[in-house]
């Protein structure tokens, strides 16, 4: 996993050339390599925005609306889950539990910074202060 990070770091994503390379070096089947890349939503298999945002779709957050903050940032950003803006800056996936269901809907930016209680006014804040930092 630690090589993978280091990869994402580098090149901004896991291309399958990457993990072979990563296979060959540490010696394991490019299929183990391949199976980690995939099962984790850490890793990005292609290019993705300058902010990744995951959106928890999983049944608790789903329950507080985790479904509709996914479905009120396509309509928002203008692009479908997967998706990325035409711009560059936002990339939009869902996500399997995070690991705060107490404060859902949640939803994780660049894998490293949780947004808790994701109401349409808090993820047009989110946006909005993301999109205006890049103005600067």
């Amino acid at each position: 996993m630690a090589c993978l990070t280091i990869v994402q770091q580098e090149q901004g994503f896991v291309s399958a050339e990457s993990e072979k390379a990563v296979a060959d070096y540490l010696g394991m089947a490019p299929i183990a390599v391949h199976e980690v890349t995939t099962f984790y939503n850490m890793y990005n298999q292609q290019p993705v925005g300058k902010y990744k945002l995951n959106v928890c779709t999983n049944l608790p957050c789903q329950l507080r609306s985790g479904d509709k903050a996914l479905a009120y940032l396509e309509k928002k950003l203008g692009v479908t889950m997967g998706g990325t803006t035409a711009d560059g800056l936002f990339t939009l996936q869902q996500s399997e539990c995070l690991g705060a269901c107490g404060d859902a809907p949640v939803l994780l930016v660049n894998d490293l910074n949780m947004c808790s209680f994701m109401s349409n006014d808090k993820l047009d804040q989110l946006i909005d202060g993301l999109t205006s930092a890049e103005a600067k």
